[in-house]
């Protein structure tokens, strides 16, 4: 990553600020290698799945490889980069599980292999092994971090009324209301950095003014921001985090952990994070919650009963 440019926190937006992107990774993680098997799990169409497809592989999060010549056929298989996402997908089905009752359909379980039982991860700390909130962390910027470099360089694409339909009818539609938009995810990330006026948010962001109240409305519908009006003027509204959105850090931590290790600037990393606890440098680890064990991608399963 060249100095200067977009830093760990846009790369994080512009990779997984897509709904698609992050419901191909999680297929591929489910298993499924093949087009068909993507296009039968999935709610998506031919065009939309070839061009995440194309992306992923270009980015380093899927491999593609040849496993027919007569006539050709080729599998997309995770690499590091990819299953390295687990916790943030664990953390995603967590959140929706615990805060989103009206499934289309039911969310599944999961087990911890190593001790045999149905957990919910904690986020703990790497250093003191102590269970972690959102209020237990303090964030910075870090050599590479601003609001400026933090903006991603990807524009998606417009999305037909036919994908925006299938995109709504995934496992994770809240989930993907976040972090599915490059600006809500924007804004959530600012509102747990403090900011609370509209105001700071189009400053901080640089965003049109349409892109910033859009996404306010969306993260106040969906319970992860309330609005407050300070003294009854519209411009003295502040957005603040809900228990609800406060319980989302996980999966924010988590992406922004991913995005750290696999995208280094030079000069640093982008944000830093210490656990005022115990003082010292907050690396994110997932532990089960019945045995207190860390997690690990190969020991969780997922269970329908």
């Amino acid at each position: 990553m060249a100095a200067d440019g977009t830093n760990a926190v846009g790369r994080l937006l512009g990779l997984l600020g897509d709904e698609w992107t992050l419901l191909v990774i999680q297929q591929a993680l489910l298993g499924a290698t093949r087009y068909s098997e993507f296009m039968a799990r999935l709610p998506i169409s031919n065009s939309v799945l070839t061009r995440r497809l194309q992306t992923l592989t270009r980015d380093g999060l899927l491999a593609r490889r040849s496993y027919q010549t007569n006539p050709p056929r080729a599998e997309y298989v995770v690499t590091p980069r990819s299953r390295s996402l687990w916790p943030v997908l664990v953390s995603i089905w967590e959140w929706e599980r615990h805060w989103v009752p009206d499934h289309a359909g039911r969310v599944p379980g999961m087990r911890h292999t190593a001790c045999g039982g149905d957990f919910a991860p904690l986020l703990t700390c790497r250093s003191c092994a102590e269970a972690v909130s959102a209020k237990d962390v303090v964030a910075q910027w870090g050599p590479s971090g601003s609001w400026q470099r933090s903006v991603p360089t990807a524009v998606t694409r417009r999305r037909s009324e036919s994908d925006q339909r299938r995109a709504q009818a995934g496992r994770f539609p809240q989930t993907m209301s976040i972090l599915g938009n490059r600006w809500a995810c924007a804004v959530l990330l600012a509102a747990f950095a403090g900011t609370t006026r509209f105001t700071e948010f189009q400053r901080l962001l640089e965003a049109p003014p349409g892109s910033i109240a859009d996404r306010l409305q969306t993260l106040r519908c969906n319970g992860v921001l309330v609005s407050a009006n300070n003294g009854g003027r519209p411009d003295w509204v502040s957005y603040l985090l809900t228990e609800k959105g406060r319980a989302f850090f996980p999966v924010l931590t988590s992406a922004l952990q991913w995005a750290q290790r696999w995208f280094h600037a030079p000069e640093g990393p982008a944000v830093i994070l210490t656990h005022s606890a115990c003082g010292q440098r907050f690396n994110a680890v997932l532990a089960c919650d019945q045995c207190a064990r860390p997690l690990t991608g190969e020991q969780i399963a997922v269970t329908w009963q």
